[in-house]
């Protein structure tokens, strides 16, 4: 951590002007700037020798907070002391910093979600601009030398590390897969089925403040919602860059009896409205759905083999292909899929139906949804006895169990917010009015930390092979496929579900 200090005399001489609406009678003030780095910034201007400074955690925000700490009717001891137990519940703390007395002001803002590595160079930069600034503009401030060489940086230890799952490390840079044409894919991603506009919006910004930049979105409402993200970025540069983010969306499936002709047709025409709608000039990565007629999946591909050869996309995958459905791409193919994208879940061993085998032998890697459970989370699979005994174990949720068991399989994962979702339905809420004064996160920011945290933990080897070895929930992995793979959803059903989720 680094701190910055500077005398009150400087205070007042070269700040007073922005700090005069905080500077009232017996009060000191303090101003904390803390982002997140390899080891923990702090700029710290104190206006007493006194006052304790107060030092806010958090490993989930990137936060400024200014404090105005009244001295009346308060004494060296008691300030300690508030401020000890400040320090102690603000670990727990990731929301607005809360007064520590009757007589505190404590205003917060958030600040900028920086890249941590970008975080530790800008603090770093800042602490040395800062004390060459004041070095040379001292004169013009009626600053003495001597008070120049009171101004110092200092270091501090970084924070210990959090482990209840409402206060979660922030995450690990998340792992990532290089694709063909050397395209880098984060391996998690959140997964946005059956949110709406705003819950989409919200858990991408959750999502990318865990670490997790990697969107896995549907045409609609889900789209809009990333689109609102986008936009909002663009206008307030918060957060990372779109060369920074991972866009994953979906073609839509062709109604029966859609001609090969006009399937093409309508693949050309979304992939334009949606990059219209995003405002972008390409996606990272476009699926095609899967469908009963070999000839309307040929003419589909072929529609996505141009679009990535325009640059309107820079990869290409499948989403719920048997291996019907695969087989009939790959015989026109000129591009091979670089994902197929279908369930897997623990209780489906690690090659369900030999459609993993089946896909990797010829070049196409496994991204699977469903880790808890489709289309809503599987009772059977999060109470099982195996899965919870590990959980335990690890001191993490069953979830964590499920989602860490598909990544040391080998498989990228795409992965819900929250074990609160449905049939076309499903929730990221802010945190609820009773609880916005709670030392607690949203069950969505919660759930996004515990998922990114993934890569944080391990498996053992017997743990793998206990999980693996489970044979039930047994689902079927193309279970939302058309009615050319076996035991599918149900072309009807399947199609008032995507219909639900643009609505």
């Amino acid at each position: 951590m680094t701190v910055v200090r500077m005398s009150s005399s400087i205070i007042n001489k070269t700040m007073g002007s922005f700090f005069r609406v905080f500077q009232l009678k017996n009060y000191s003030c303090i101003v904390v700037l803390y982002l997140i780095g390899t080891c923990s910034p702090v700029v710290s201007w104190s206006t007493t020798t006194t006052t304790t400074t107060t030092t806010v955690f958090s490993p989930h925000y990137h936060r400024c907070c200014v404090s105005l700490n009244s001295n009346r009717n308060s004494n060296a001891n008691s300030n300690t002391n508030s401020n000890t137990k400040t320090n102690a519940n603000a670990s727990n703390n990731n929301d607005m910093l809360t007064s520590h007395n009757e007589n505190d002001i404590v205003p917060t803002l958030l600040m900028t979600t920086m890249e941590r590595r970008s975080a530790m160079k800008t603090a770093m930069s800042s602490s040395l601009s800062i004390v060459a600034a004041f070095t040379a503009a001292s004169p013009a401030f009626g600053v003495t030398q001597e008070e120049v060489a009171s101004f110092t940086i200092t270091t501090a230890p970084t924070p210990t590390s959090i482990t209840n799952t409402n206060t979660l490390p922030t995450a690990t840079k998340i792992p990532s897969w290089t694709l063909p044409g050397n395209v880098r894919m984060p391996v998690m991603a959140l997964n946005t089925a059956g949110l709406t506009l705003v819950e989409t919006e919200r858990a991408l910004t959750l999502s990318v403040k865990n670490g997790i930049t990697h969107v896995d979105f549907h045409p609609g409402r889900e789209r809009d919602g990333v689109a609102k993200f986008l936009e909002r970025q663009d206008v307030t540069r918060v957060g990372p860059p779109r060369s920074e983010l991972f866009l994953t969306t979906k073609i839509n499936m062709a109604s029966k009896g859609t001609s090969p002709a006009d399937a093409k047709d309508m693949v050309r025409d979304q992939i334009e409205e949606d990059l219209s709608i995003l405002n972008v000039k390409f996606v990272d990565m476009l699926m095609l759905r899967d469908h009963p007629d070999a000839k309307v999946l040929q003419s589909q591909w072929s529609a996505l083999e141009d679009a990535l050869a325009k640059g309107q996309t820079r990869s290409i995958g499948v989403i719920n292909f048997c291996q019907f459905s695969l087989t009939s791409v790959l015989a026109t193919a000129k591009v091979t899929p670089a994902v197929n994208y279908y369930l897997t879940h623990v209780g489906m061993g690690l090659d369900p139906r030999g459609l993993r085998s089946f896909g990797e032998a010829r070049g196409i890697r496994t991204f699977a949804y469903g880790a808890l459970g489709e289309p809503g989370p599987n009772k059977e699979l999060l109470q099982n006895p195996i899965v919870n005994k590990i959980a335990k174990e690890h001191g993490v949720s069953p979830e964590a169990v499920a989602v860490r068991w598909i990544l040391q399989s080998g498989a990228a994962v795409s992965v819900r917010p929250t074990v609160e979702f449905g049939l076309g339905s499903a929730t990221c809420l802010p945190k609820t009015e009773e609880n916005k004064n709670k030392q607690t996160r949203s069950k969505c920011d919660q759930g996004l930390a515990e998922r990114a945290a993934s890569f944080q933990w391990e498996l053992t080897t017997a743990e793998m092979s206990e999980l693996s070895g489970l044979t039930s929930p047994n689902d079927n992995p193309t279970l939302f496929s058309s009615a050319g793979c076996p035991d599918a959803f149900g072309p009807k059903d399947y199609m008032k579900y995507i219909q639900s989720l643009g609505s």
